[in-house]
């Protein structure tokens, strides 16, 4: 399907491995320049080139989303390469296995900082990309929540940030200032999703028994893919998508448990 992205520019955040860059691959495939952020030099500058495959233009800016005036930076790095940017990704976040799961023992740093990496984040770089999005008329803001933002379970900092995260896309679709502008915003909520170097292949090879009786009781019987959430991404970046807005869409083969 021809999504009609060819020649847009997009800004990934947290974009140089796992979901982020299944996201910035998979729109580079579909003709977009993609511009990513995250805080390895090295990884950033691999995943460009896998981008820079794709036969678009791609530029890697290493930034810590915990400090305002890198967020700055990133943008004004996309803007000055790209021109404008079309489609923002809101993907960087984390701390979902911060700390042990006891929140009177949990620092107010640590709830702090898991609320700025995720909500914070995703509030600083919408505003950035808001003013260019109006001037053109379209854009696309989509933000990488979990299941946990809209149900129980997990760390509640954690939850918390995620909550935040879909609260917020929900409330900008309404303003009518953004909409009629054709400017949507959406949230995915993915699942478990196998990323390599993260918490559930290090569970997988700490705890084998542990994790395939987790996985054992998950309808498809499997954890899902980053490119399987990056699909879904790539099409709401569409005009093929262009009603929907404000939603917010479980990817998780059937694991969250709210409607």
């Amino acid at each position: 399907m021809n999504l009609g992205l060819k020649n847009k520019s997009a800004l990934v955040t947290g974009g140089s491995h796992g979901i982020g860059l299944a996201i910035a691959c998979a729109l580079a495939e579909e003709g977009c320049n993609v511009a990513i952020c995250a805080r390895n030099q090295e990884r950033l500058t691999k995943a460009a080139k896998l981008i820079e495959s794709k036969e678009v233009k791609a530029i890697g800016i290493p930034a810590d989303v915990l400090i305002p005036a890198d967020i700055e930076r990133v943008v004004d790095a996309a803007i000055r390469s790209f021109g404008t940017i079309h489609i923002l990704v809101n993907n960087v976040g984390g701390g979902g296995r911060w700390e042990k799961d006891i929140p009177e023992d949990t620092a107010d740093q640590v709830w702090q900082d898991v609320y700025a990496k995720n909500a914070f984040a995703a509030v600083r770089f919408t505003k950035k990309a808001l003013p260019y999005m109006l001037k053109q008329k379209w854009g696309r803001i989509i933000t990488i929540s979990s299941i946990y933002g809209k149900e129980g379970g997990g760390r509640p900092w954690f939850n918390m940030a995620k909550a935040a995260e879909i609260s917020l896309m929900k409330t900008m679709a309404m303003n009518q200032r953004y909409v009629k502008n054709n400017i949507t915003f959406n949230t995915i909520a993915p699942g478990a999703i196998m990323i390599p170097d993260t918490g559930w292949e290090t569970i997988m090879k700490e705890d084998p028994k542990g994790f395939n009786d987790f996985v054992s009781q998950l309808p498809l019987g499997r954890l899902g893919s980053p490119e399987e959430v990056a699909y879904m991404v790539t099409f709401l970046c569409s005009d093929k998508a262009s009603l929907v807005n404000g939603v917010c869409i479980a990817v998780d083969g059937g694991e969250s448990k709210s409607f």
